[in-house]
């Protein structure tokens, strides 16, 4: 028996094939890293190299869900987008019902929830995305993960997307600090894209999340003169190791 055909049949051994797919789409797709710091959060996404005639605001990787919500995605964009609007319906819906905004968790709920829903019934197939969704819960900064299985965890840092994303959480376990400041997580979202990207801040998308809902897509200008300062340091690095041999 073929257990990928049909989303609901569970493999012998315990396997959800079509879920593990849609896990695989989001391998497949651009690298996204969200960074938390002390008075911010930072999203940091890979765009990949778009056609010499395409407009490239009409590529999206980071948007508003809310006021107080940002969310970045990994996988397919098209899926995106339905998710995305189901989100922000959610959102307006909870405005309506309660007077109040709806918190960074309960939207990472709604998501989670969402995509557990397509992994449960026929006639469906899951989401083939993973998301970042950041913001700020009581004045603190919050950076949640949600997945095509339709879980959502709280992350200090994290990376979803791209063949490398194991790596790249490593390199983020060994650089991350408590409560850093807006530049050194800038900087460390970059620093982890540069491991993936090639042609620097022209194929990157850099956004800062601040409190009161301000949220801050860097300029391409900005972004460059990060990525020459780090190239820099690491030529100096390289420089000194050869010079102490």
């Amino acid at each position: 028996m073929s257990y990928d055909r049909a989303i609901t049949v569970f493999s012998p051994d315990g396997h959800l094939f079509q879920v593990e797919y849609a896990m695989e789409a989001v391998k497949r797709g651009s690298t996204a890293v969200g960074i938390r710091g002390g008075d911010c959060v930072v999203l940091a996404v890979e765009r990949r190299a778009i056609a010499k005639l395409q407009d490239p605001r009409t590529i999206r990787k980071i948007v508003s869900i809310d006021d107080n919500a940002v969310l970045a995605f990994a996988g397919l964009t098209a899926d995106a987008r339905v998710l995305i609007n189901k989100t922000r319906l959610e959102a307006q819906s909870y405005r309506l019902t309660c007077e109040d905004a709806p918190s960074v968790e309960y939207l990472a709920r709604f998501i989670a929830r969402t995509q557990q829903k397509y992994t449960q019934r026929g006639g469906v197939r899951p989401f083939g995305l993973a998301t970042l969704m950041v913001g700020f819960d009581s004045g603190k900064p919050v950076l949640y993960q949600t997945d095509p299985a339709g879980t959502h965890s709280r992350w200090k840092a994290q990376v979803i997307g791209g063949r490398n994303a194991k790596s790249l959480r490593e390199f983020l376990e060994k650089k991350y600090e408590e409560d850093m400041s807006e530049s050194q997580c800038v900087r460390l979202c970059i620093q982890a894209l540069l491991e993936v990207v090639d042609s620097g801040a022209k194929n990157m998308e850099v956004c800062v999340v601040r409190m009161g809902g301000g949220k801050d897509i860097m300029k391409e200008e900005d972004v460059e003169a990060v990525v020459k300062e780090i190239e820099a340091e690491s030529e100096e690095g390289k420089r000194a190791t050869s010079g102490d041999e």
